[in-house]
């Protein structure tokens, strides 16, 4: 592919060579499968790849899934001979969490290369151990010298788009391999629970789009079994299982993780839904999301089972996951004049507040999974993000991002920057008072990127009340655009060790930059 950088280090390279091969010539996992059969001959597999997510400069959390009852073993070492290998013994693995597990790394050195790999034992016979499982991360650097560079994006397996064998499944996540970030922010949309997966689709000039399917994405998933087919289904595909074996991950859920554009007490009006209770189907999908991605406050006791937290990366980067799903109030006309609940709810709201007056980072991420003033619509008189379409004061759940707005203002915290995904497309926005109804606020910027792997839509419009300019938009004419019309999108953010300095580049699939923004460390508004 043009404009990308050679394949990683010999080094960092050859650990991986037997999860990365593996993963290319590994034919798919149990398609279709749901838990594994307690009567297997052999030794536990993994088939599903290794995950890591929430690395910090001295921790980490290692994901796997087994094919069977086992024991989780952990093994890292600083070399890919695994000498001086240091053991963690991790989770039995059952069909109480879909036989996955996670384990918890501490006490590693900052700015490393760790290299690990799993092994999954027979519980009742620790000697029969399955063929171990090989990946390779990097912690956050303890020195701001060291520099900071990480991808993100969002939307996958939506509108009907899945694995497509055709064109090589989702290959940009081989792209993003072989950029070798320190890390990836997910912003959301990690299946399309709602989206059915039909094994063929035909496009608007004619060709045949093929998909890999399951039995889970025949219909919309409503019971736990099925909101774990959605998970796994992602993981069939090679080329994430490789990325995954080397890229850490940041992961946030929004609406799909459940059902478009829930919220908490909706009561469905959906024939294709028997359960009409969308609190029962978000606790069955939280439960489901949280055995198949590593989050570190999903797996701890000080967590509480949230999804929104803190990941500091270094003296560089603190990145503020955001839950803009679980704690809003109802879509409406966004009109109230009064609204403490907000997209936030008051929780959060004074937890973001606390936690950016903590920081001290040069740079604050605020990992949205919701775009602020791009106006998202919930039928015909509703709106579903934070904007709706009124360009005077704000109203409705505007006023708790005007709140927080002018929190930061007032308590001059630096270099807020806001990262997202949701609508289909790729774009820029500057925000400055100058422009905006509401003028209580510093300048800041917010970059949008996705889809992954789903459909591409038109831009939204825009809502003047927090004087938002388009800088930059690259979306398409029409709805739905398939990832065989068009390329599929994805952000990189590049944090000078030196000057510190914070660039943002907006890319497209296939090695293109489309648009690159460099930002000032140390202001309060730019």
């Amino acid at each position: 592919m043009p404009n990308l950088p050679p394949f990683p280090s010999p080094a960092r390279r050859s650990v991986l060579r037997g999860s990365l091969a593996a993963s290319a010539a590994l034919a798919l996992p149990a398609v279709g499968a749901a838990a594994p059969a307690f009567a297997l001959s052999g030794r536990p597999r993994a088939e599903w790849g290794v995950q890591v997510g929430d690395v910090t400069s001295s921790s980490a959390l290692v994901w796997v899934r087994s094919d069977r009852p086992s024991r989780m073993i952990v093994e890292t070492s600083a070399t890919e001979s695994f000498r001086r290998a240091r053991t963690w013994h991790g989770p039995l693995l059952g069909p109480g969490t879909d036989f996955t597990g996670t384990t918890p790394l501490y006490g590693l050195p900052p700015g490393e290369q760790v290299h690990y790999r799993v092994v999954l034992a027979d519980p009742h016979d620790p000697r029969r151990t399955g063929k171990p499982v090989y990946g390779t991360f990097r912690t956050a650097p303890a020195l701001r010298r060291d520099g900071v560079r990480f991808l993100w994006s969002g939307d996958i397996a939506g509108q009907g788009w899945g694995i497509n064998p055709d064109i090589g499944g989702y290959v940009v996540y081989d792209e993003m391999r072989r950029l070798d970030p320190d890390f990836f922010l997910c912003s959301g949309d990690n299946i399309y629970a709602d989206g059915v997966i039909e094994p063929s689709v035909t496009l608007p000039d004619g060709r045949v789009w093929r998909n890999v399917t399951t039995e889970e994405k025949a219909k919309v998933a409503e019971t736990l079994a099925e909101y774990r087919g959605n998970f796994r289904y992602n993981l069939l595909d090679h080329n994430l299982r490789a990325f995954n074996a080397q890229v850490p991950s940041i992961v946030q859920w929004d609406d799909h993780e459940v059902r478009n554009n829930w919220y908490p007490g909706q009561i469905l009006d959906d024939a294709r839904y028997t359960e009409k209770n969308v609190d029962v189907l978000a606790a069955r999908s939280m439960r489901a999301f949280r055995e198949y991605f590593p989050v570190s406050t999903l797996h701890s006791r000080s967590g509480d089972g949230r999804v929104h937290r803190v990941v500091r990366h270094g003296p560089l980067l603190d990145v503020f996951v955001l839950d803009m799903r679980s704690f809003r109030n109802a879509n409406s006309p966004g009109r109230q004049p009064d609204d403490t609940t907000g997209i936030l709810g008051a929780e959060q709201l004074r937890w973001l507040k606390n936690e950016l007056s903590r920081s001290r980072a040069v740079w604050k991420v605020i990992a949205a999974d919701m775009p602020l003033g791009l106006v998202v619509t919930d039928g015909a008189t509703d709106f579903e993000a934070v904007a709706q379409g009124d360009p005077g004061k704000p109203l409705g759940r505007e006023l708790q991002i005007a709140e927080l707005l002018r929190f930061i203002k007032h308590r001059r915290i630096t270099g807020t920057v806001w990262l997202t995904a949701d609508v289909h497309y790729t774009s820029a926005q500057h925000y400055a008072p100058e422009r905006a109804a509401f003028k209580d606020f510093a300048p800041f910027w917010e970059f949008v990127s996705g889809p992954l792997a789903a459909g591409q839509f038109q831009a939204n419009d825009l809502d003047a009340t927090f004087g938002p300019d388009r800088v930059f938009v690259r979306a398409p004419d029409r709805a739905n655009v398939s990832p065989m019309e068009a390329p599929q999108y994805f952000g990189e953010v590049d944090i000078d060790g030196g000057s510190g300095e914070l660039t943002v580049r907006l890319r497209a699939q296939g090695g293109s930059v489309l648009f690159t923004k460099v930002l000032q460390p140390g202001r309060v508004g730019q």
